[in-house]
């Protein structure tokens, strides 16, 4: 089975995938390092120099470069696209290196997700070794450089490269017991902005108007729209107004984080937020409240072509050695967001195993990255 000899291919390659990860993980790429993250991007391009994949650098004004990679495939089947970013959450000299700690390596962007990007790598180099990438369904790679601050840019590369895809894997952080992840909540950000008028406090009180108390009317009414139930919750995380406690302040304004888990409750919920702002002002005369902001990612929504996916990865999964529970729905967005948001079948976390991403404490378990790669090189010539 072609399947088996790229598994069988790969089953010695951990110290190669550990040399392909090392300087990766070495180099910073903060989302706002565009310079380390093209530095990462040019070792990516030479680690996906295989034979049948070609490269397309789409360039970034504000970040580093996007890459896309793709094969030629059999023309008789829909493409199947994989996923990852280049970027960390870590600014230089906050948290660097990679370094050994028996069974686990750890370092910056190690578990998410430079280690997931090496799974897909290797792979690919398994598969063009024994099979042949134009063997395979059409592979779309892409490698986004934003992720970590919501894919302002990569959010576009994805729907533009991904168009006609049938599956989308994405290689973010391995969760324990290798649960793959079918179901995230969408985002949005939302900043309010209360504007009133200034009076001084003791002379001129009744010809203000005060734009933290209409601000603040407006924080009650929409946190009230939480509802734990449906997986809607709202969280007003900053909030800022005022000059001095003698002057009626006439500018407040607040941040706002949303997160949903259909498109439906997001729609919904800002039509909420919007009457929210609106009734506050409206309590209080003389002020009134805009909104900036809105939707940032869509939800990551299950499907039964998701669940017809990840059933057909899980069998993959299982033959590797793997894990193939579910996970439960996670409240953070990812890439996944934006290809399932397409209708395009998707599943996520389907890198090495690991823990503590967005902390000093992040770790891989270096014996998973062989069975990862094993398990997409499996799915892939089954696709």
């Amino acid at each position: 089975m072609p399947s088996s000899d790229a598994a069988l291919w790969l089953h010695d390659k951990l110290p190669a995938m550990e040399a392909a990860l090392a300087p990766l993980v070495e180099v910073n790429s903060f989302t706002d390092n565009p310079a380390g993250g093209r530095e990462v991007a040019a070792l990516l391009r030479a680690l996906f120099a295989i034979p049948g994949l070609d490269c397309k650098t789409i360039e970034s004004r504000r970040f580093a470069d996007h890459l896309v990679f793709a094969s030629r495939g059999l023309a008789s089947k829909p493409p199947v696209a994989l996923v990852g970013h280049l970027d960390t959450v870590f600014p230089p000299g906050t948290f660097e290196g990679y370094r050994r700690d028996g069974a686990l390596r750890r370092g910056p962007g190690v578990l998410d997700m430079k280690g997931g990007l090496v799974v897909v790598a290797w792979a690919l180099r398994a598969l063009a070794e024994t099979v042949g990438l134009d063997a395979l369904p059409p592979l779309r790679v892409v490698v986004v450089s934003d992720e970590e601050v919501g894919s302002p840019e990569g959010q576009r590369v994805i729907r533009d490269e991904l168009a006609g895809a049938k599956a989308c894997l994405v290689f973010e952080s391995g969760r324990a017991a290798d649960a793959i992840i079918t179901r995230r909540k969408g985002t949005g950000t939302v900043k309010a902005i209360a504007h009133g008028k200034a009076a001084h406090a003791g002379n001129n009180h009744q010809d203000g108007k005060n734009a933290i108390w209409a601000l603040a009317g407006f924080v009650d009414r929409v946190q009230r729209l939480t509802d734990y139930e449906r997986g809607v919750t709202v969280n007003v995380g900053k909030f800022a107004g005022g000059t001095s406690k003698n002057t009626v302040p006439d500018r407040a304004e607040a941040s706002i984080d949303l997160r949903f888990c259909t498109r439906a409750d997001a729609e919904a919920l800002m039509m909420d937020v919007r009457a929210a702002a609106d009734a506050a002002a409206s309590a209080v005369e003389g002020t009134r409240i805009e909104l900036e902001g809105g939707i940032a990612r869509d939800p990551m929504e299950r499907t039964d072509a998701s669940a017809a996916l990840m059933a057909a990865y899980a069998e993959a999964a299982a033959a590797s050695g793997l894990g193939t529970i579910e996970s439960p729905l996670l409240g953070g967005g990812s890439d996944a967001s934006t290809s399932s948001a397409m209708g395009i079948a998707s599943i996520d976390g389907l890198g090495p195993r690991g823990k503590g991403f967005h902390t000093h404490d992040e770790h891989i378990e270096a014996a998973s990255l062989v069975p990862k790669a094993q398990a997409l090189a499996r799915f892939l010539a089954r696709a």
